[in-house]
């Protein structure tokens, strides 16, 4: 496995790093620490290569930074600096030339602790990207796991939504951690339904189905568990369920978004808000 880490020197990016440790560590990978440096046009003025100069001298200086930090929980990585018009766009087609699995970035600082906020760049990735995309929680890289020990997938309950069972089975199976299917119940969905107990059965089904499949395709997995959570709105079913620090949650994309391309969804967004473990959005399927 291969993982590119988009980094800044702040809080999140020490954050993404701390979640590229534990996936790393969990999953063997590869590493690769990516500071993207705005690029700037001369236009006359006096000093303008020299100002974006100073900056790549910068950005090295931060990025070995992060490379060392990973070194201290045992994963090599290496430290690139790119200079580009676009983070988000210089991040990707770093990525795709990499041939990288999963890039990982943190989350804005603006919201609670152990939450996540999509800030600016994680939205760009959110709604273009190729590649799944792990999102570490605010604080994460406050005290991190050495390595993650449980994959969840959101499985979902509407026809046409993207299912990331398969993305999340293959991650299971590559460490041979537990895995557990997810489904999410509210009364938001009730509406179209004569009685709620409908749409709890409808539920219960559709897990239950999930569980069999995820039992054939991974015979050998330590513990595999089928869970539904229910409540009066998505974020009372998702305020039910307990997240350990070495938990990752995987979800997936819109039904909107185009074949192998990442689009964060209404749902998805939501879930990400109400969760306090790190999540892997994956693209729509081919």
């Amino acid at each position: 496995m291969h993982l590119t880490v988009g980094y800044l020197a702040t809080p999140t990016g020490d954050d993404g790093v701390a979640l590229a440790g534990a996936l790393a560590n969990t999953f063997d990978a590869t590493v690769d620490v990516v500071l993207v440096v705005r690029e700037e046009y001369p236009d006359g003025h006096p000093g303008r290569v020299e100002y974006q100069q100073l900056l790549v001298r910068k950005g090295e200086e931060w990025a070995d930074q992060a490379v060392a930090a990973l070194a201290e929980v045992g994963v090599s990585a290496t430290a690139n600096v790119l200079v580009g018009e676009s983070y988000s766009e210089t991040l990707i087609a770093f990525a795709e030339e990499k041939h990288s699995d999963l890039i990982v970035i943190g989350g804005a600082r603006d919201g609670i602790f152990g939450g996540h906020v999509i800030g600016s760049i994680a939205g760009a990735l959110l709604h273009c990207s190729p590649i799944p995309v792990a999102l570490a929680p605010r604080g994460y890289g406050e005290d991190p796991p050495e390595a993650i020990t449980s994959v969840t997938a959101a499985v979902p309950t509407k026809p046409g939504d993207d299912n990331p069972l398969p993305f999340a089975i293959t991650l299971a199976s590559a460490a041979g951690v537990s895995i557990r299917m997810l489904s999410l119940v509210s009364g938001e969905n009730m509406a179209h339904l004569e009685s709620p107990k409908d749409v709890r059965q409808a539920q219960v089904t559709a897990a239950e189905s999930n569980l069999v499949l995820a039992a054939r395709a991974l015979p050998d997995a330590p513990e595999i568990e089928s869970l539904v959570a229910d409540g009066a709105t998505l974020e009372s079913a998702l305020k039910k369920l307990n997240w350990d620090d070495s938990d990752v949650l995987v979800i997936g994309s819109s039904r909107f978004a185009a074949p192998k391309r990442l689009f964060l969804g209404s749902t998805a967004a939501r879930i990400l808000a109400g969760v306090d473990a790190p999540v892997i959005v994956v693209p729509k399927a081919e």
